[in-house]
């Protein structure tokens, strides 16, 4: 077995070849000593034409700058702000893919990675480390990169569900940056309405998930009276831990993981990077574990609970783009959604504003053109707005367009209904639901 080597920052990195494919781990766990050590030899003309892959990344992204154009791609699996403005003026790209096939690409083959740059833990005494916060596809980039880089991280804590040992490293760096943290915006009262509208859909002993933000941090605070709830979701932060805390999260009712948490990436507090330390309850696993639909519904009463860019009156969910302008990307939703609908008495819903804080309808006629539909009319079920909530599945697309017209904004309901009846016809009135 070979034996991993302390280096310098610079050091590492001068092993990488240019042409070659990057993998950083992501979120709030970027390597940024080995993102800044790249930069300095780009700066020297020494390297050139390298891809980057990744989730979203918390903090500065040189590697998407038009000033490196020619040297850095990026092609991340999901878009953040903080590369957002550059993918859209072409200068970085989106590489669209289910968040829980992301491992496959590297393990497959499809890409071949020239290097993996992660932040990892303290080893323990036997050399095993964790990739903390953020497992996400790591662990495959890890087990397939020709040089693979670990910074070794006291901020980064040990989570449990998916370790590696030091020595599948060929280079470690020492680095004490401390882990990016988020707060999220308190809940508007709209947020709170929507949180209470979901909260009634899901019931004692569900297993659910949800993301981060205001809205599902609304969700959060109106789960508070229910009992022993289940958490197997993609990633969670500050609202989900209160729950965890106080025991209505516990996971008692799972089938798999009984007790257990279940993650694979984080973006929140300190406490919550804190929490998960050296806590055998909370698994973090690899993404294609996390994100497998197949794994999702052996638990009983999974509800998905996700959220949209716009909808339109048959049902299609556009998440990942506004019109052409890719927003984020596709994540985990479809994979949750079939996990949910596979999941025995599992419900999908998705959870959002009637309106755009800047007043535009998200409920529409037809989806802007150019957006991407991240989960298909075949497979939307329950949709909730601060208006209500109704069941699309099984329905028609007249009933459904007369159902999502109903908690549509007010305001917008009259051209809903006229957008309606141009598409469908005179027998729109007459629809019965």
């Amino acid at each position: 077995m070979k034996k991993a080597e302390y280096v310098s920052a610079d050091e590492a990195v001068s092993h990488i070849k240019s042409g070659g494919h990057i993998h950083l781990s992501s979120v709030a766990s970027v390597p940024h000593c080995l993102v800044q050590a790249l930069c300095r030899r780009a700066d020297a003309g020494d390297v050139r034409d390298l891809h980057f892959h990744h989730f979203h990344t918390e903090g500065p992204a040189p590697y998407s700058e038009p000033g490196y154009d020619g040297v850095f791609f990026d092609q991340g699996f999901f878009i953040g702000p903080n590369v957002r403005a550059n993918v859209n003026s072409g200068y970085a790209d989106y590489l669209p893919v289910h968040l829980g096939e992301s491992a496959g690409l590297y393990r497959k083959g499809v890409i071949r990675l020239e290097a993996a740059l992660v932040n990892i833990s303290l080893p323990d005494k036997d050399g095993n480390v964790s990739l903390g916060t953020s497992v996400d596809c790591s662990v495959a980039a890890v087990e397939t990169a020709r040089l693979v880089v670990g910074v070794v991280n006291p901020n980064v804590p040990f989570s449990y569900g998916h370790t590696l040992n030091i020595n599948q490293f060929d280079y470690l760096v020492e680095d004490d940056t401390p882990l990016v943290t988020a707060g999220f915006a308190e809940p508007t009262p709209t947020e709170m309405i929507i949180g209470r509208n979901c909260a009634a859909l899901v019931e004692d002993g569900d297993c659910i998930q949800m993301g981060i933000g205001a809205l599902p941090n609304a969700l959060a605070g109106e789960l508070s009276g229910h009992r022993n709830l289940g958490l197997h979701t993609e990633m969670f932060a500050d609202g989900l831990l209160k729950l965890i805390k106080a025991g209505v999260i516990n996971g008692a009712c799972k089938k798999i993981d009984t007790g257990k948490v279940v993650a694979s990436f984080l973006l929140g507090s300190q406490e919550v990077y804190s929490f998960i330390d050296h806590n055998p309850d909370v698994l973090m696993k690899d993404i294609a574990y996390a994100n497998n639909p197949m794994v999702i519904a052996q638990n009983p009463h999974v509800k998905a609970i996700n959220s949209a860019v716009e909808v339109d009156l048959t049902g299609q969910i556009s998440a990942d783009s506004i019109g052409t302008r890719i927003f984020s990307g596709t994540g985990g939703q479809l994979e949750f959604v079939r996990g949910a609908v596979l999941s025995e008495g599992g419900k999908t819903i998705t959870a959002f504003a009637s309106r755009t804080l800047k007043g535009k309808n998200k409920i529409v006629p037809v989806l802007n053109a150019g957006a991407g539909v991240v989960t298909p009319r075949s497979d939307a079920h329950w949709i909730v707005t601060e208006y209500g909530a109704v069941d699309l599945y099984g329905k028609s697309l007249q009933e459904r367009a007369r159902l999502l017209t109903g908690i549509a904004h007010p305001d917008d309901r009259e051209m809903l209904e006229r957008a309606a009846f141009e598409r469908f016809g005179p027998h729109y009135y007459g629809v019965r639901i």
